[in-house]
């Protein structure tokens, strides 16, 4: 059997019971909290580092660096945060208030991924060592909600170490804070070679010790881009958990001595963007125009999308098509915008021909290969569905390290992305996805789109405590993008985490397993 050097590398004789051997198809993009706003990058970075409200595997809010929070009395501009007592980083240094003004602000600045999550927050202000207050632009009902993948820095190593400023990852940027960390998490940083191994071990002063069952004690963390390789290494027993089992694997796993199968709806949707904004684009055969401007072609392509297909031949069943951008988890999704779409190959030829491109038009696909679960996959069956009413889509697919800074850097024209929602809510798609793309929003709007009237409407959101008003808002915005087909959704994942029989844990809807919660048999 065929393994990796990487796998082979961290190849133990026998499962320990303390030992937890990981593995997952992508690296962690970077060790900088503020870096970068995904999944497998946060994953990482919540055994290391803490916010101040985590969810917990179930999804719900659980104390962290914060041990309670709420608006303050004499003013509904104020949150207050009373901070837990006691606590270290791994380097022996305080955690104090003074860290949490130190990473809100870093946070908020302009390399940071993390910046759409705190517009509303004006000042972070130390009262004490263990209290701090968060003045808001008006009422902010939903702030916690934005704060639990916020990690909190060591002004101190973060000065001393030359790292005050957050990691340009799209300008290539490489920083000690990339590699090298110092959190006050339940894990510290032994080693990092990035792509091939990273290793933590127990810290021994964390702060949870007596709260959390803390059965793992080192974690040794293998990236296996290739599916094949990831299920062998789980089958042989070389790794011990594995995020993203294959879907044809899955049977495979499951009737293996030793291994179980867990499976659960991720809050995770997927789906197409496309550069409407620009007058022309790059990666087409059409001259002087841009047919992506047009929403007959858009409306085309998405009646073009045979999402039952990718759900039964590509995903085996493992997903759940999609008609708009948000899983069913968050607040704003409907069940009557999610069930919108049908595919009729008929009507949107003759759209395309509306439009005047009845003999279609050649684009290229930019797809990752390490992201999402069969993402490259759905995109070779989005070539030949998009073949169907004449465009010739040209696929492009790479890992996520070269194709996400395609999306942020404006540089693709039709593209594959998947977002999941931690706050539960539609102002976080909205504040990323919808805005015009500006300073502090729209980071990941690659389409281009422009609405000053929704742009309004999205600010709006972060004041507004009017629940039902708040609510009315958010639906027309999603109104104007089904109307306006921003974007193509495709479907909602399954997760479906494979794992030795010893690991004892529940799937979380975000498919960030924080380890301190595993038990080990």
């Amino acid at each position: 059997m065929l393994l990796t050097a990487a796998v082979s590398a961290v190849a133990i004789s026998s499962v320990s019971a303390e030992t937890l051997r990981w593995a997952r198809a992508g690296d962690s993009l970077t060790l900088d909290p503020h870096a970068q706003n995904e999944g497998p990058t946060h994953t990482l970075a919540h055994q290391i580092y803490e916010p101040l409200i985590i969810r917990d595997m179930s999804g719900q809010f659980q104390a962290a660096l914060a041990t309670d929070w709420a608006p303050s009395p004499d003013d509904p501009d104020v949150w207050v945060f009373n901070l837990r007592e006691g606590v270290t980083y791994h380097d022996g240094a305080a955690f104090t208030a003074e860290d949490v003004v130190f990473s809100i602000g870093r946070a908020q600045s302009e390399n940071s991924n993390m910046k759409e999550l705190l517009n509303s927050i004006v000042e972070v202000r130390a009262v004490d060592d263990l209290t701090v207050e968060m003045v808001t632009d008006g009422p902010n009902p939903i702030l916690p909600s934005n704060l639990t993948n916020l990690f909190m820095m060591d002004s101190g190593w973060a000065e001393s170490n030359g790292v005050v400023e957050v990691q340009d990852v799209e300008g290539g940027e490489t920083t000690f804070a990339a590699t090298n960390a110092n959190g006050t998490g339940a894990y510290k940083l032994v080693s990092r070679e990035p792509d091939v191994r990273t290793v933590l071990t127990q810290n021994e002063n964390y702060w949870g010790i007596g709260q959390f069952p803390l059965e793992v004690t080192e974690i040794i963390y293998t990236p296996i881009q290739n599916a094949a390789t990831r299920v062998a290494a789980l089958l042989s027993g070389e790794v011990d958990f594995i995020q993203d089992v294959p879907v044809q694997d899955l049977d495979r796993v499951a009737n293996t001595d030793g291994l179980i199968v867990k499976t659960a709806p991720q809050n995770r949707v997927i789906f197409f963007g496309m550069n409407m904004g620009a007058a022309d684009i790059a990666n087409d055969n059409v001259d002087g125009a841009n047919p992506l401007a047009d929403v007959r072609v858009r409306r085309a392509m998405n009646m073009a999308i045979n999402r039952d297909a990718i759900q039964q031949v590509v995903m085996r069943g493992q997903s759940q098509p999609a008609g708009m951008i948000a899983p069913p988890f968050v607040n704003g999704w409907t069940a009557e915008m999610d069930s919108s779409v049908s595919t009729d190959i008929d009507a949107a030829r003759a759209l395309m021909a509306e439009a005047g491109y009845g003999d279609g038009f050649s684009i290229q696909l930019d797809c990752p290969n390490d992201r999402y679960i069969n993402d490259e996959a759905i995109c070779q069956a989005a070539v030949g569905m998009m073949a169907q009413i004449g465009i010739t889509v040209n696929l492009d697919a790479k890992p996520k390290a070269q194709h996400f800074p395609l999306i942020t850097n404006g540089e693709t024209d039709f593209y594959m992305l998947g977002w999941g929602v931690p706050t539960y809510d539609s102002e976080y798609i909205f504040n990323f996805l919808t805005h015009t793309r500006g300073e502090d929003r729209g980071s990941w709007n690659g389409t281009g789109y422009s609405n000053p009237e929704m742009d309004a409407m999205i600010q709006s959101l972060a004041s507004e405590t009017d629940l039902s008003a708040r609510n009315a808002t958010i639906q027309t915005i999603w109104d104007d993008v089904q109307e306006q087909q921003l974007y193509l959704p495709i479907h909602h994942q399954v997760l479906n985490w494979g794992m030795s029989d010893a690991v004892g844990i529940d799937v979380s809807p975000e498919d960030d397993p924080k380890f301190k919660f595993f038990t080990m048999n």
